[in-house]
C-alpha cells in the first residue's frame, strides 16, 4: 500500500532558470543497460564527452553492476553516478531524480527489458524525451520530445507520435565503434586475385600495430582505390583509400597454416598474429568489446565456410525481422546474381531450418545460405568485414546491426517503411553520404542489390566509398553527435523556460566534420 501511495504524490515543482546549478544544465540518462548491453556499445562515450561548463550530467541505473569495462566507464565519466536498482520504490526513486534537480530527463528503455516508465509517469524533471533505447513512440502523455531526425521520423509521419519531434541535424543514431574498435580502422589484405580482381575481403588483417607489422614485412604493395567515377586517387591523401597487400611469401603462408591448422596464434618478426576465431581464448575482454585487441587479428573467410570465389550478401539481424516478403526479395537476388551466397546467423538457431526450407520451396537450394553462431561482440564487427553486401532487413531494419556492419565497410542496402524501426539504416546512409543505398520500392531494393554483386568495380568503388566514409563522415564521430545533442538540450530548455509549452524542434544546422574525434 505504501507503494501505491507514493504513486499517488502530489506534482513536482519545477525550475524556470538554472540559477540552482550554477549555469549549468542537468540532464540525467535513465537505463537498465549501463552495462554490457548495445545500447552501451552505441553511446557509453556520450556521458564524458558533455562540455562541463555548460552541463552536468546525470546517470540512473536500472540495473545492478555487471562489473564490466563499460559500466565502469559510464560511472566514472558521468558527473553524478546513481544505482535505482538499489531504489526499487519507483516513488522513492523519483524523489531522487527531482532532488538532483534534472532539467531534461531522457528515457533510453522505453518497453525494452528493465523498463520503469513509472518514473517518468511521475515527471520528476520538467522535461523529458525518449533517445535511442527504443525504436518507437511511448504513447504517453509525460513524455515531451522524441530524439530522431528528418530521415528517421518526417514530419508527414508526425502524427504517429504522441510526443514532439526533436531533430538531430544528422542522424539521431550514434555509435561508440571508433573508440571500442580502432583496429578496424585500418586493414590489410593477403593477396587474393580471382579474374584479375583483388578483394579486400577474403583474408583481412587488423591491428592496432598494422603499420609496423606491415613495415617489417618484404614486397608490401598498397593499391589505391577509387571512391567515385571523378576521383584522381593518385592525388588523394586520406588513408582510407589506401589498401596494404600482402604477398604471397613466408609470412602469409604461416598466416594460413595457422588458420587452416587452428592454431591460436603465431609469431612473425617479433610481432603477435592472432586467429580471429581465438579471440576469446587470448583475451576475453577484447571479445567482448571492452579492450582493444592488442595482437594482429587475422579474419577469414575460410573461417566461416564462406565460398572465395562469390559474392557474399550478409545480414546479421535477429531472425524474427526477416518475414516472408523480404525472403522473397533476397532470393530473387541470389537467383540473379548465380555466384552468389547468402550469410545469415542462427540467431536463433531454431529458425534455421525454417528458412532453409522456405528458400528450398521458393526454388533455391540449401547450399545457397550459410548459417554462422552469434559471435562475441569485437569478432561479430570485424567478420563483417567478409561480407561483400549486406541486405537490410525493411520491416525492422539493422539498428546497431547497421552501425556494426557499416564500420566493418561493407556497404548495406536498406528500403525505408513508415515506422521509425524501418526508416533508421536509411538515416545512418544518409548521414554516412551513400544515399545510393538507399531504396524506393522492392524492384528498386533489389537492382541496387543486383548490381552490386554483378559489377565488381562498382561494388569495389562503392566498398571504397563506405570505407572512407567511416572516418570521414559524422556518422561515427561520437564528440560532434554530443555538440549537436548539447544544442538541441539548449533549445529544448530555451523554449521551456520561456514559459512554452513542447513544440516540434525541427530546424536543421548541417554539420561538417573531417574526422572522429
Amino acid at each position: 500500500m505504501g507503494m501505491i501511495n507514493a504513486l499517488h504524490k502530489p506534482a513536482y515543482e519545477h525550475p524556470k532558470d538554472l540559477k540552482a546549478s550554477g549555469g549549468r544544465l542537468r540532464i540525467g540518462y535513465i537505463s537498465s543497460d549501463f552495462g554490457n548491453h548495445p545500447t552501451s556499445h552505441l553511446m557509453q562515450s556520450i556521458p564524458g564527452m558533455h562540455n562541463p561548463e555548460k552541463f552536468e550530467v546525470f546517470c540512473y541505473a536500472l540495473s545492478p553492476d555487471d562489473s564490466t569495462n563499460f559500466r565502469v566507464k559510464v560511472v566514472a565519466e558521468a558527473h553524478h553516478f546513481t544505482d535505482l536498482s538499489q531504489i526499487p520504490c519507483n516513488g522513492k526513486a523519483a524523489d531522487r531524480i527531482h532532488q538532483d534537480g534534472v532539467h531534461i530527463l531522457v528515457n533510453m528503455n522505453g518497453y525494452t527489458k528493465g523498463a520503469r516508465n513509472e518514473l517518468f509517469a511521475l515527471r520528476p524533471a520538467p522535461i523529458q524525451a525518449m533517445w535511442l533505447g527504443y525504436p518507437g513512440t511511448s504513447g504517453a502523455p509525460f513524455m515531451d520530445y522524441i530524439i530522431t531526425d528528418k530521415e528517421t521520423s518526417p514530419m508527414e509521419v508526425a502524427e504517429q507520435y504522441s510526443e514532439k519531434l526533436a531533430y538531430m541535424p544528422n542522424t539521431f543514431f550514434i555509435g561508440d565503434h571508433a573508440n571500442m574498435f580502432p583496429h578496424l580502422k585500418k586493414k590489410a589484405v593477403i593477396d587474393f586475385t580471382s579474374n584479375g580482381h583483388i578483394f579486400d575481403n577474403r583474408i583481412v588483417l587488423n591491428g592496432i600495430d598494422l603499420k609496423a607489422f606491415l613495415d617489417s614485412l618484404p614486397d608490401v604493395k598498397v593499391i589505391k582505390m577509387k571512391c567515385d567515377n571523378n576521383q584522381d586517387v593518385a592525388g588523394d591523401t586520406n588513408g582510407a583509400l589506401s589498401m596494404p597487400v600482402i604477398p604471397m611469401n613466408t609470412a602469409a603462408e604461416a598466416i594460413i597454416n595457422m588458420i587452416n591448422q587452428g592454431q591460436i596464434q603465431v609469431t612473425i618478426n617479433g610481432f603477435t598474429v592472432s586467429n580471429g576465431l581465438a579471440t576469446t581464448q587470448i583475451n576475453n575482454k577484447a571479445a567482448t568489446g571492452e579492450e582493444v585487441p592488442r595482437t594482429i587479428v587475422v579474419t577469414t573467410r575460410s573461417q566461416y565456410g564462406l565460398p572465395e570465389d562469390s559474392i557474399v550478401y550478409c545480414n546479421f539481424n535477429q531472425l524474427y525481422k526477416i518475414d516472408p516478403p523480404t525472403l522473397q526479395m533476397w532470393a530473387n537476388i541470389l537467383k540473379r546474381v548465380p555466384n552468389s551466397v547468402l550469410w545469415l546467423l542462427r540467431f536463433p538457431a531454431v529458425g534455421e531450418p525454417n528458412i532453409q526450407q522456405y528458400a528450398q520451396n521458393m526454388g533455391l537450394p540449401g547450399s545457397r545460405i550459410i548459417f554462422s553462431p552469434v559471435a562475441p561482440k569485437e569478432e561479430h564487427v570485424r567478420r563483417g568485414q567478409l561480407a561483400d553486401v549486406c541486405l537490410d532487413t525493411p520491416l525492422c531494419n539493422g539498428h546497431t546491426t547497421g552501425m556494426d556492419v557499416l564500420w566493418a565497410g561493407t556497404p548495406m542496402v536498406t528500403m525505408p517503411g513508415e515506422t521509425l524501426a524501418s526508416r533508421v539504416a536509411a538515416s545512418q546512409l544518409s548521414c554516412l553520404g551513400c544515399p545510393e543505398l538507399i531504396a524506393q520500392s522492392r524492384q528498386d531494393y533489389e537492382d541496387i542489390a543486383v548490381k552490386l554483386g554483378s559489377d565488381m568495380e562498382y561494388l569495389k568503388m562503392v566498398r571504397s566509398r563506405v570505407w572512407k566514409q567511416r572516418i570521414c563522415s559524422p556518422l561515427f564521430n561520437t564528440k560532434q553527435y554530443t555538440m549537436d545533442l548539447e544544442r538541441l538540450y539548449l533549445q529544448m530548455w530555451e523554449h521551456h523556460s520561456n514559459g512554452n509549452k513542447p513544440e516540434h524542434m525541427v530546424k536543421l544546422q548541417t554539420v561538417e566534420t573531417s574526422e572522429n574525434a
